[in-house]
């Protein structure tokens, strides 16, 4: 039972901190202003979980092209603590290869995760047609996830599927990454 909690508290301290991180990767990939001045109040929120593991590692990680790549290590490093820890009190019952792969599936299953969250919170909004940064930051960051799909498919009635379309291929993409999951941590157990 102890192991249970630790295990949840973990996984959501863990998973807060490593989807606050891609979101910052994210964030400015896509060039949305964070700073204080920029008026974007999430900005202030998603310094504060992560300039204590991003701002050390830019200083020996570089960025690559828009990518910051110290955001995307300080996931990634998230994510193997986590793994490690649960490893540790687990008995280290498993590969430490095995922690690598699952920190690797962990921020992926984050990622899809996120996405999905953003995807339906943009969904949600366009219905009510609100003026709002929510909505205008929401547009922001799935508009470019869902040109690909509006590209091939047309307005039905006057309605976009597009979002329906792009929640389906990541249920999909969960399922598949669940069961790669399974057979990789069957193959390095």
């Amino acid at each position: 039972m102890l192991y249970k909690i630790v295990a949840l508290l973990l996984e959501v301290v863990s998973g807060l901190l490593t989807t606050t991180a891609l979101l910052r990767l994210y964030m400015q990939h896509q060039r949305i202003p964070l700073s204080a001045r920029s008026g974007n109040p999430l900005g202030r929120f998603i310094f504060a979980l992560t300039d204590w593991i991003v701002l050390p590692l830019r200083r020996v990680i570089p960025a690559l092209g828009r990518w910051d790549m110290a955001s995307l290590t300080a996931a990634f490093l998230i994510q193997l603590a986590h793994f490690a820890v649960l490893w540790s009190l687990n008995g280290f019952g498993v590969t430490p290869m095995s922690i690598v792969v699952l920190a690797l599936l962990g921020l992926v299953r984050l990622s899809l995760s996120g996405l999905t969250a953003m995807v339906l919170v943009y969904a949600v909004l366009s219905w009510v047609q609100t003026q709002s940064f929510l909505s205008d930051l929401m547009e922001r960051l799935v508009t470019p996830v869902l040109a690909p799909i509006r590209k091939v498919l047309p307005l039905v009635g006057g309605v976009d599927l597009s979002p329906l379309v792009l929640l389906v291929l990541l249920q999909i993409f969960t399922i598949v990454l669940g069961d790669v999951q399974y057979g990789l941590l069957s193959a390095v157990a």
